[in-house]
Formats: C-alpha cells, sequence, structure tokens
C-alpha cells in the first residue's frame, strides 16, 4: 500500500520534531490516534450488512482551536447480497475546530472535510471509487495532557452516487504538545527604559517599574502589543539582579469563581513564560499567583470596567545608592 508507507514516514517525521514539554492541544500540536468506525451504507449500495473501519489519523493544530488531520481506514466484515467480501480502503482530509479552552478536560469539536473511497468484492475484478464530502462532531476527553479518548458521528454526502452514509467512531490517541512561545514579531526599535522613580529624603534611591498587561474576555494568550511593555520589565531585572517578582493575574466578575481562578492562574502562568523563556530572566526570580476576580480595580458592572479587571500586574524595585 503506496500511500501506507507515504502516511507511516510524515507521522514518523511529525513526530521526531515534536515538541514533549509545552501546553497540550496548544497551536503547534501534533495528535496521533487509532480509530474504528462502523460505517452505515446508504441502501444504493445494495450491500447485505455495513461494514466495520479501522484506520489512523495525525492531526495537526494550525491555532489553539483549528486543528487539520489526516486519516486512512481499511474497510472490514461488509458483504454483497452474494455473501462476498467487500474490501476497501478510505483516505480523509477534515479540519476540525474546538471549542472549550487548550488544556482543558473536553473539548467537543465540529469537522468539515473531504475522503476518497475505493471499494469493492474480493475476488472481483474492478473497484468503486467515490469521493465524499463530510460534515461531522463528536467530543474529545483528555485523560490525561497527553492522552485522550473520543467519541464522534460523520454524515457522509457521496459527490458521485447522490446519497448519504453515517459513520459513527470512537478513537484513542496521544497530543504531543504545543508551543506556549509567542510568535518572534520584528521591531523597528526596542522601546526605551522606564524613567525610574526617585524616593525623596532617603540615602540610597528607591527605582521602581510597573508592568500592566491586558487580556481579551475568556482568554489567556499574551497579546503581541504587550511584549514590549513586558521586555521593559524583563531589562529593569537584568540590570538589577537582585530583585525578584511575583505576576499575579486577575479576571473580571463574567464566570464563576472556580472558574476565574483557573483563568488568572493561566493568565499569570503565561506572561511569566515570556519573562523566563522569551527575554531571558531566570525562573527562580518569577512566580506567579493568580487571584481571580478578588481585586477588581473597576467597575465590574460596565464593559470598560471589566476589561480594565482583565489583566496581569507586576512591579520590581530596586536600591540605588
Amino acid at each position: 500500500m503506496k500511500f501506507k508507507n507515504t502516511l507511516g514516514v510524515v507521522i514518523s517525521s511529525v513526530l521526531a520534531s515534536a515538541s514533549f514539554g509545552a501546553l497540550a492541544q496548544g497551536q503547534g500540536a501534533i495528535e496521533v490516534e487509532g480509530f474504528a468506525k462502523k460505517e452505515i451504507f446508504d441502501s444504493a449500495r445494495d450491500f447485505k450488512n455495513n461494514g466495520n473501519l479501522f484506520g489512523g489519523s495525525i492531526g495537526y493544530y494550525l491555532t489553539d482551536d483549528v486543528e487539520l488531520r489526516l486519516a486512512y481506514d481499511e474497510v472490514h466484515n461488509a458483504r454483497g447480497q452474494d455473501g462476498r467480501n467487500i474490501k476497501g480502503s478510505n483516505t480523509a482530509l477534515d479540519a476540525l475546530y474546538h471549542f472549550n479552552n487548550a488544556g482543558d478536560a473536553l473539548r467537543p469539536y465540529l469537522s468539515a472535510g473531504f475522503s476518497d473511497q475505493s471499494i469493492g468484492q474480493t475476488g472481483r475484478g474492478g473497484r468503486n471509487g467515490s469521493t465524499f464530502a463530510n460534515i461531522g462532531g463528536g467530543a474529545k476527553y483528555y485523560i490525561t495532557e497527553n492522552l485522550y479518548a473520543r467519541a464522534g458521528v460523520e454524515a457522509q454526502y457521496n459527490i458521485d452516487q447522490g446519497d448519504t452514509e453515517w459513520a459513527p467512531s470512537i478513537g484513542l490517541g496521544m497530543n504531543f504538545g504545543g508551543s506556549t512561545q509567542p510568535v518572534q514579531v520584528a521591531q523597528a526599535a526596542p522601546e526605551p527604559m522606564p524613567e525610574p522613580v526617585a524616593v525623596a529624603e532617603e540615602p540610597a534611591q528607591v527605582v521602581r517599574v510597573e508592568l500592566d498587561v491586558k487580556f481579551d474576555f475568556d482568554k489567556a494568550q499574551v497579546k503581541e502589543e504587550s511584549y514590549g511593555d513586558i521586555k521593559n520589565l524583563a531589562d529593569f531585572m537584568k540590570q538589577y539582579p537582585q530583585t525578584t517578582t511575583v505576576v499575579e493575574g486577575h479576571t473580571d466578575s463574567v464566570g464563576t469563581d472556580t472558574y476565574n481562578q483557573q483563568l488568572s492562574e493561566k493568565r499569570a502562568s503565561a506572561v511569566r513564560e515570556v519573562l523566563v523563556n522569551q527575554y531571558g530572566v531566570e525562573g527562580q526570580r518569577v512566580n506567579a499567583a493568580g487571584y481571580g476576580e478578588t481585586q477588581p480595580v473597576a467597575d465590574n458592572a460596565t464593559e470598560s470596567g471589566r476589561a480594565i479587571n482583565r489583566r496581569v500586574e507586576a512591579q520590581v524595585e530596586a536600591q540605588v545608592q
């Protein structure tokens, strides 16, 4: 099988380059799955019974929510009216859109794409080839950060014959992480260091730099426009290597207390990752903490107030002789 050999090479190559120490299900993640389907043939096929399909797939997350998936399976146990076995294979290319957030245990999804089927009876020459347009849905449950189980169903419209078939399926797969590193963005020039604030009437001057990073609603991804402010904080800490800081995450009041607490911790961790991995501040000098919705600085009754409360704050002080 030429296609199976090619698919094996693709899977091996992608797995060799995947990162295992990053955020599961995020942008750049790789998922490999083995699955089983029950194809319910349309009556126009005139088959005596439906088929069992077994195969595998490999997917790549273009974003935290959108996955492109390539799959291959083979048909077993289907029979024609004369009792002969029906054998064949399917190749499919689908796009999946996942709901909830990357890292959540349960991620429902919708899918759409195309597949090609080559099928025929054992012992007879000639095969039937059909092209299908597929839509479907289901859910993935992540047993661990990297191991998941999936259940779903597809409607398969036969473009060549004009009929529709159904294929419920289950699968078990592995996720090989994604990149939490922000995309490198070319900058015209580094922003200037903030002007140190001197404390009057002290033997030694105290200089301070503060950070205030805003987030979109229900998101924990750092915006590209915030990288400059985070770099300023990192440069200050490198200038004064004795300093440490706590990155504090906050949310607005929309959602449950438990969900907002988790979201605030994710936001704080995301900013810490940029400080440590992007701009080289030692990890032991930066801690992260989440406070949920408990410390608003603006009115949560208004959209503008909620936007201000969706933030991560940090400050660093150093004494200068």
